[in-house]
């Protein structure tokens, strides 16, 4: 994979990391939204509007054109599972910014995710 590629592929898998944080950042100002159809609509025009939603679009469609431009370098399979480094990032975001956990467990996983990616990355 060339530089240009990794950066590409990365890029895009920041992004979309970046676009959970906001989504998640933005659902934390409405609180949890009940499914009844009342609620759900009021919420949904609360979301709408919200600054941390829209910025998480537009960060998953720079992602996708990010994505593009990598897929048209490299291939699926090896580009792919690259998308699992945003768990990573999503976790050890999440865990700054929120609060989350990331009990040992989760820190194993994180381990088996980077060895898969470094195996798949290499072939």
């Amino acid at each position: 994979m060339t530089f240009t590629a990794f950066t590409l592929v990365l890029a895009g898998v920041l992004l979309n990391a970046a676009a959970q944080l906001l989504l998640k950042a933005g659902v934390r100002t409405v609180g949890q939204i009940d499914l009844s159809a009342g609620h759900l609509l009021g919420a949904a025009r609360n979301l709408a509007f919200e600054p941390h939603i829209l910025g998480g679009l537009a960060c998953y469609v720079a992602s996708v054109g990010l994505w593009i431009l990598a897929l048209s370098r490299v291939e699926v399979s090896i580009a792919y599972p690259m998308l699992s480094l945003g768990y990573i990032v999503t976790a050890v975001a999440a865990w700054y910014a929120f609060g989350e956990n990331l009990s040992a467990t989760r820190i194993a996983g994180i381990a088996v995710i980077i060895v898969g990616v470094y195996l798949v990355a290499r072939s």
